[in-house]
């Protein structure tokens, strides 16, 4: 029996969670998502906030950013659109309802896609890695942040236990960072990823450059992000 996801049961879990997603995971994922906020910083410019949520995470941009969020749940976005009106983030220029391995955006689009505890959890997280890097700009970068599963050991025995378990409160904890590796490989646009553990090893931020076309056509396979 398969233990994967699909879209409905994505939008049923966070449906539910919509109503007090902010109170259970605010303070959990903070020290995360500064992390990922503070490397988004330094590139700057246009913005994808993948799997914007609730808009949690908005207010901590920096106004001279353009933020774009997308979402699968509509609940979720809901939560978002009231945020941004009641705080006047007038750097928000849209939050749309969109699938993220089709997402509607020209290629190019944008220069930083961030995904702050969201690639676990997509129904096809390849085809969404794509379509982030698709949609970046030669040059940017998508950073995520997340759990990732361990690779061995007792954690990843008790996750693998729990991955069908887990599978009603829309996640996948047994998604491990060699997933996000292979798919580099395999895109080719993208410098292999960095990561790094944040918050005393709770969470992992992975990030990727993309290339240029001068850069693909000159390198026969991905190099390692600096620092």
């Amino acid at each position: 029996m398969t233990t994967d996801l699909d879209r409905s049961t994505v939008e049923e879990a966070y449906a539910r969670w919509a109503p007090i997603y902010d109170v259970v995971f605010g303070a959990v994922f903070e020290p995360g998502r500064k992390a990922a906020l503070q490397a988004a910083e330094r590139i700057g410019g246009r913005i994808l906030e993948f799997g914007v949520g609730t808009g949690f995470a908005l207010p901590n941009y920096k106004r001279t950013n353009r933020l774009v969020g997308v979402d699968i749940s509509e609940p979720m976005l809901q939560k978002a659109r009231e945020r941004v009106e009641k705080e006047k983030l007038d750097h928000v220029e849209g939050l749309c309802l969109m699938d993220g391995a089709h997402m509607g955006f020209a290629d190019n689009s944008f220069d930083v896609v961030m995904a702050q505890f969201v690639i676990t959890v997509v129904p096809h997280p390849e085809e969404t890695l794509d379509e982030m890097a698709r949609v970046l700009k030669p040059g940017g970068e998508i950073i995520l942040v997340n759990h990732l599963g361990a690779e061995d050991g007792p954690r990843a025995a008790f996750e693998k236990w729990f991955a069908r378990r887990a599978r009603k409160l829309g996640w996948r904890p047994e998604f491990q960072f060699a997933r996000l590796h292979n798919w580099a490989l395999k895109n080719g646009t993208v410098d292999m990823p960095i990561k790094r553990d944040v918050a005393l090893g709770m969470y992992t931020m992975v990030r990727f450059r993309k290339r240029s076309e001068a850069e693909i056509a000159g390198a026969t396979e991905p190099v390692a992000l600096a620092g």
